[in-house]
């Protein structure tokens, strides 16, 4: 298999998504992550930019990556003046990584009219910052930002900028459409000329998602001579995102023949996304290709039973090759086969003419009805079955909550209070808890109730929470739908309420949430 380099910048790139702010030990977490799955650079931000990412450096060194080399960024030197003298440059020495990654302008335009300089100048800051880099021993990356735009507008400066990092001695120089707005087909011609006419040095890619075709662009230059891949990891990053690797490392590898990372690291392709989704408090999209929730879901009754009967009927590839599984989704869509595979995980001993399967079906068709979504909401949905199979072990018994608003005054904000009673077999408990709202209090003074009988509910934090108006023409006597995702840091899952009542759909969810987690954890201790 012919090797690809594969370039994270989760954690510089990636830092500059919208909602997303890394502390210290989430990028340090992160590195780990992906140094785990066998990426060759990890690219952890600007030395000279924040001290953050000094820190970062820093603390690294007490814990090095086993795997990837680490690569400090930084821009070339100011005008004017030689890189040695430069702050920013020489921080990224004091970062101590193997490699650095130095980015250059290439498009004539930023050139004259953003970093107001002269075109002379401007080449011999890329050529003097690289070497300068090299004479300390670092292997180097430079990044040619904007390069792509810089060609379509003046080719012949373009190249005059590679050339300069080349002569510098750079390692790698790595095109960047840093706009995303190139088409695919012309990285492929643009990318192949670079490829031929810099054969000293490896040729990277470095693609956005502005127009959905990150991926592609990427794949286009990899045709075209490129081994060095540059992205992040569930494609994070500025506007719409940079190319997602962990897209790229399965079309790659599993389409294309490439080894992008260790063949035997292959199935921990999903279990890394989800964890750095986790990390950066943002749900992985379930529509993402390899690892997102509905890669290798099933809703149709055809393809539920064209897959089970040939699996590539409608699967590209085995889901458990990237870490991932195949899921039937629970609908009214779904037919009586997939239903049964429900009930057998809870219940093997049950059959296609067992009773309970026809009045499961009914029910599934009467809650559908009224406003319940279980395809969303796995776990909801096993609970039902447990409680219809006579296999459901009531955790506690909920006497009442009530739940309190403050009417904001003079803008101030005022937080919610809930008050919850239950009961645990013969004991019972009364707390209270504030929150950011009704929802967040009801959550907390549950919680807190139930942590007393039951600690391992620490573990367990709502990442989602999502409200639908079903009914939008009974206006505010409508029924809405609660959806809440839930996680201890090792385990997913979904839950669903319908009410009239917003509260009661939301404690419903809730509610269903804990007795899963409890749930779990007693088939756990059973196991052992």
């Amino acid at each position: 298999m012919k090797k690809l380099t594969m370039f994270d910048s989760t954690l510089r790139d990636g830092m500059q998504s919208e909602g997303i702010a890394f502390s210290v030990e989430d990028k340090l977490n992160i590195a780990h992550a992906l140094d785990e799955l066998g990426i060759g650079f990890i690219e952890a931000g600007n030395p000279g930019s924040n001290p953050k990412d000094l820190e970062f450096f820093r603390r690294i060194k007490q814990n090095p990556l086993k795997n990837a080399m680490l690569c400090a960024f930084g821009s070339t030197r100011r005008k004017g003046i030689q890189a040695a003298d430069d702050a920013n440059v020489v921080s990224l020495l004091e970062a101590d990584t193997l490699a650095v990654s130095i980015f250059g302008k290439c498009w004539d335009l930023h050139v004259e009219r953003v970093i107001n300089t002269t075109l002379d100048e401007n080449l011999a800051m890329i050529e003097d910052t690289v070497a300068y880099m090299k004479q300390n021993g670092k292997y180097v990356v430079f990044d040619a930002e904007h390069f792509f735009d810089g060609y379509f507008h003046n080719p012949e400066y373009a190249i005059k900028a590679l050339d300069a990092a080349a002569k510098g001695g750079a390692d790698v120089i790595c095109l960047c459409d840093t706009n995303g707005g190139a088409y695919p087909t012309d990285i492929y011609t643009i990318t192949k000329q670079a490829a031929e006419r810099f054969s000293n040095a490896e040729i990277g890619i470095h693609c956005h998602e502005d127009t959905g075709m990150g991926v592609a662009q990427s794949m286009f230059a990899v045709d075209a001579g490129a081994t060095h891949v540059q992205g992040t990891y569930v494609g994070y990053g500025e506007r719409c995102g940079n190319a997602n690797l962990s897209t790229l490392i399965g079309n790659l590898q599993l389409k294309r023949g490439y080894l992008c990372i260790p063949k035997e690291n292959l199935p921990l392709l999903t279990s890394t996304a989800r964890r750095i989704a986790d990390i950066s408090n943002i749900w992985l999209p379930s529509a993402m290709p390899y690892v997102g929730k509905s890669a290798f879901a099933h809703k149709g009754g055809m393809h539920i039973d064209g897959v089970k009967k040939v699996r590539e009927s409608f699967e590209h590839i085995p889901p458990s090759s990237v870490g991932n599984e195949r899921r039937y989704l629970m609908s009214e869509v779904g037919g009586k086969a997939t239903l049964l595979k429900k009930i057998q995980r809870v219940d093997v001993g049950v059959d296609a003419k067992s009773p309970v399967v026809a009045a499961l079906v009914d029910e599934l068709k009467q809650r559908e009805f009224e406003g319940y979504q279980y395809e969303a909401a796995e776990q909801s949905f096993e609970l039902l079955i447990r409680r219809m199979l006579n296999k459901y072990k009531p955790f506690y018994k909920l006497d009442y909550f009530k739940i309190i608003g403050e009417q904001p005054l003079n803008g101030q904000e005022y937080p919610s209070s809930a008050i919850v009673k239950v009961h645990v077999g013969e004991e019972s408990r009364i707390t209270g808890a504030e929150g950011d709202g009704p929802v967040h209090a009801l959550d907390l003074a549950l919680r807190s109730a139930l942590e007393q009988f039951y600690p391992v509910l620490s573990e367990m934090r709502l990442t989602d929470y999502k409200v639908r108006v079903l009914e939008s023409s009974a206006t505010t006597a409508a029924k809405v739908r609660v959806l809440i995702d839930s996680t201890d840091g090792a385990n997913t899952w979904s839950t669903v309420g319908v009410s009239t009542d917003i509260i009661e759909a939301s404690f419903m969810a809730l509610s269903d949430s804990i007795e899963y987690k409890l749930t779990m954890e007693e088939q756990k201790a059973a196991r052992h």
